[in-house]
């Protein structure tokens, strides 16, 4: 046997292994524990509603997160230079101010804290690059 048809084989008894596994998981079989808690008790019966629901509203943060885009690429005109887009103590404030939403809506803080994190240093490199590409070859405005 050549080499590529034992790495074939191979490949295709690795996925055999797994294959249940992977089964497993897109079946709606009842869940192991607990009762429905989200709308009421009236979702979710299956992990395919669950999933269908955590993709409706990824597409609703996403939306949100180009929306924040723009006015962070906005923001961009009111900086003298790529340096002054870090601005650590509004980083503070949005994570502060977060946080306390969280509390208020049952969100651990936690995850809306280091997603915040996350999210912000994203959108600072994106506000650097825009501010560069924005402002290659452009006169410093006047004072």
């Amino acid at each position: 046997m050549t080499f590529r048809l034992l790495a074939a084989a191979a490949m295709s008894l690795a996925f055999a292994a797994i294959a249940p596994a992977l089964a497993d998981d897109a079946a709606d079989h009842p869940a192991y524990w607990g009762s429905p808690l989200v709308d009421g008790g009236a979702c979710c019966a299956s992990l395919a509603e669950v999933r269908a629901n955590i993709d409706r509203i990824d597409k609703q943060i996403v939306a949100l997160m180009a929306e924040r885009g723009r006015y962070v690429a906005e923001a961009g005109r009111f900086k003298a230079d790529p340096a002054a887009v870090s601005a650590p103590a509004r980083v503070e404030a949005i994570v502060a101010k977060v946080k306390a939403l969280a509390r208020e809506d049952g969100l651990a803080e936690s995850v809306a804290e280091r997603s915040y994190r996350a999210m912000i240093a994203a959108f600072e490199d994106y506000e650097r690059d825009e501010w560069t590409r924005r402002n290659a070859g452009a006169a410093t405005p006047a004072k």
